[in-house]
């Protein structure tokens, strides 16, 4: 009972940066992010379900990835940025549990879709012929809701046992949010195995999508080089390189911290990467894709080109 009322208590999160000299540049340049990546981010939303060209297996998990992303910096940023503002950072027992879960939610659910939107890709490049058979809507359906499933049952069993910890010392998360090895750190018995434990789900919940990514991608560089057509080499590598850059820069992040043991993190290192890819990479992503994919750009103009249409017909 002493624990239980000792964790009802709020935690303070010391932020990314302790000198408040940097708190007003910090500040406009995480908000400038924030606004471009949640506009980014519903505008591709919006695009993928208004265009009809767009209603296909690969735009509709893209479409996930971007709520993913809209929701995964929804639940750190705001909170941080009024801590950039305001003396007081404190943040209740329930709060940063609720924080930790749909971090753990969201990551665990971009591993799964990530490795999934590879396996489009295999079948779209190596079995044409079959592709709408072997990715129906319903299957694809099932991809999502499996992704999000796999995600949610890691947050909520990582979370139930990580608060469950008493924190009867100090109070204070070295952190901008309730990551949970810094909120490990509070605990006031040792969770050595506990940590062992969750490092080894890590390991394997990122050795399931980054198998079949390899497999996936080994499959179709095979195919790719067995192509006697140029445009159809280039058709391929364009199809295929915007979802390999968004997986290298998100799984880079998460190697580094969910499988790197955790004598080779210092406070300041985990802080910099946890901005990367809490803040950077849903910005990012929705950029890349719609940048580099000829469909996207196309939609996107003629949904302008339609509302500057309506416009001069009202004037």
């Amino acid at each position: 009972m002493g624990a239980i009322f000792q964790n009802s208590t709020d935690f303070i999160l010391l932020g990314l940066v302790t000198q408040p000299l940097f708190s007003g540049l910090i500040f406009a340049v995480v908000f400038s992010i924030f606004v471009v990546a949640i506009t980014a981010n519903v505008v591709m939303i919006l695009l993928i379900r208004v265009d009809s060209h767009l209603q296909t297996p690969m735009y509709f998990m893209l479409s996930q990835l971007s709520i993913m992303d809209t929701v995964f910096i929804c639940i750190t940023v705001p909170k941080m940025l009024q801590d950039l503002l305001s003396k007081e950072k404190a943040i209740s027992f329930l709060g940063c549990a609720v924080q930790v879960f749909l971090y753990l939610t969201l990551v665990g659910g971009e591993f799964f879709l990530l490795g999934l939107m590879a396996y489009d890709r295999y079948v779209a490049v190596c079995n044409p012929l079959r592709y709408p058979l072997l990715m129906n809507r319903r299957i694809c359906l099932f991809m999502v809701v499996g992704s999000w499933v796999g995600g949610s049952l890691d947050g909520f069993i990582l979370t139930s046992v990580t608060m469950s910890f008493p924190y009867c010392g100090s109070r204070k998360i070295n952190h901008f949010f309730c990551e949970l090895p810094a909120v490990l750190k509070l605990s006031c018995i040792d969770t050595s195995l506990y940590e062992t434990l969750m490092y080894s789900c890590c390991v394997v919940m990122l050795l399931i999508p980054i198998s079949i990514i390899s497999v996936s991608y080994t499959r179709i560089l095979i195919t790719v080089h067995r192509m006697n057509s140029a445009d159809g080499r280039h058709k391929a590598f364009a199809t295929c390189s915007s979802h390999i850059m968004v997986v290298s820069i998100f799984y880079g992040a998460a190697f580094y911290t969910n499988v790197i043991p955790s004598s080779y993190h210092t406070p300041e290192k985990d802080k910099v990467v946890s901005a990367f890819y809490t803040i950077l990479t849903p910005m990012i992503n929705p950029l890349i894709y719609s940048l580099r994919n000829k469909d996207v750009t196309a939609a996107l103009r003629k949904v302008l080109g339609r509302c500057s249409s309506s416009q001069r017909i009202r004037a």
